[in-house]
């Protein structure tokens, strides 16, 4: 029954997207038919895992969250849920939508909220450098295995040697930044607050970036972090091994091991920097060239699970994300307005005030505003 619903949602999707995708000798049919054979148990298993990805995104937030106040587990976990629906259904534009929530729920300050959405926006960063480094670098006969294209994998592997050379100076720069040059720059632009609307803005987006990188005050904070963002992204990868897999029915799902899907993760997540509202085509694309090009799928196959993992990676919180927003009294319309309440705050160089009765309340006020 659960596997029936998957393959209808997945039918809907491709119906929506027939016009958008144009690839000699592809036949919708031959799509179909790929997607009726796919395995409904090891889908509904990465639906399962995509919610424990979101759980460890909750726990590692209220890592963050400890010397601002006490995170509740279960609120932060429906916030992070309704967050990306926000995401889903309002594309970009939705992002400050999480922030406000988990806010919201936790009863913590706005300002601190988005300092710590900057810091996690660099984790998530640097794990998608640290993917592409380790499976071009250290797995290159596990990729070759799976059919990877070797002369692509070569070439990108000194790519990815440039990659985390600058990672490492950034990440140097950081922790000099915090324990050096935080506080001083924050004194230096303190008079940038009452001045114009840019620099009013580029004070309170420095402000927010230092704020997030407090949430790291010692060796086991960093040591947390780095242990719940592997879990996280290890666990993606297993859903896209999971996956492919279930369209084992072609000879080249089969095949896919671990490394691999490692590496798709990360051309996907690179892609998905081009997200669409309702629509993720960036991802979608990304998934599909990474499938085709790098790992030589056929169109068909490769539409599907590109499909597939647009649909458990990014539309399924919505299964638990709408019923949480409707619980809150939070239509579309609400979030639309929420997020274009906080685009114009931050033009202003400020951010929302979220009181706690709802968004029809909702107030521009001051940075340091508690939720």
């Amino acid at each position: 029954m659960v596997a029936a619903f998957i393959l209808a949602i997945v039918a809907g999707a491709a119906y929506q997207s027939r016009y958008k995708i144009h690839i000699a000798d592809f036949t919708w049919s031959r799509f179909v038919d790929s997607v009726s054979r796919a395995d409904g148990w090891l889908l509904l298993l990465s639906v399962v895992a995509i919610y424990g990805c979101y759980a460890l995104r909750a726990l590692r937030w209220q890592r963050f969250s400890r010397h601002i106040g006490v995170a509740k587990f279960g609120s932060t976990y429906s916030a992070t849920l309704m967050g990306f629906t926000a995401i889903f259904v309002l594309g970009r534009a939705g992002e400050p939508v999480r922030p406000l929530l988990l806010a919201r729920k936790d009863r913590l300050p706005v300002s601190s909220m988005f300092g710590i959405f900057f810091l996690e926006r660099f984790v998530d960063f640097a794990a998608a450098v640290g993917l592409v480094c380790v499976s071009l670098l250290v797995f290159p006969r596990q990729l070759s295995a799976v059919g990877a294209d070797m002369t692509w994998v070569g070439q990108a592997g000194h790519g990815a040697r440039l990659l985390i050379a600058a990672l490492l100076i950034l990440v140097a720069a950081l922790v000099y930044y915090r324990m050096h040059g935080a506080e001083a720059l924050d004194r230096r632009l303190a008079g940038w607050r009452s001045a114009g609307a840019m620099r009013r803005r580029v004070a309170a987006v420095v402000s927010g970036f230092s704020e997030g990188l407090a949430a790291i005050r010692s060796i086991p904070d960093l040591i947390a972090a780095i242990v719940y963002s592997t879990a996280h992204w290890g666990l993606a990868a297993l859903v896209y091994l999971w996956v492919t897999r279930a369209f084992a029915g072609e000879a080249v799902g089969s095949r896919m091991n671990f490394p691999g899907a490692m590496l798709l993760l990360a051309v996907t997540v690179i892609g998905s920097a081009l997200q669409l509202p309702g629509i993720g085509g960036g991802a979608q694309i990304a998934s599909f060239i990474g499938l085709t090009k790098i790992f030589g799928f056929s169109p068909e196959p490769a539409v599907a699970i590109a499909v597939v993992l647009w649909l458990i990676t990014f539309a399924s919180c919505t299964l638990a994300g709408i019923p949480l927003l409707i619980h809150e009294g939070l239509s579309v319309g609400e979030l639309r307005k929420l997020a274009r309440a906080e685009e114009q705050a931050e033009e202003a160089g400020t951010h929302l005030a979220v009181p706690e009765a709802g968004p029809s309340e909702v107030v521009s006020g001051d940075r340091r505003g508690d939720a």
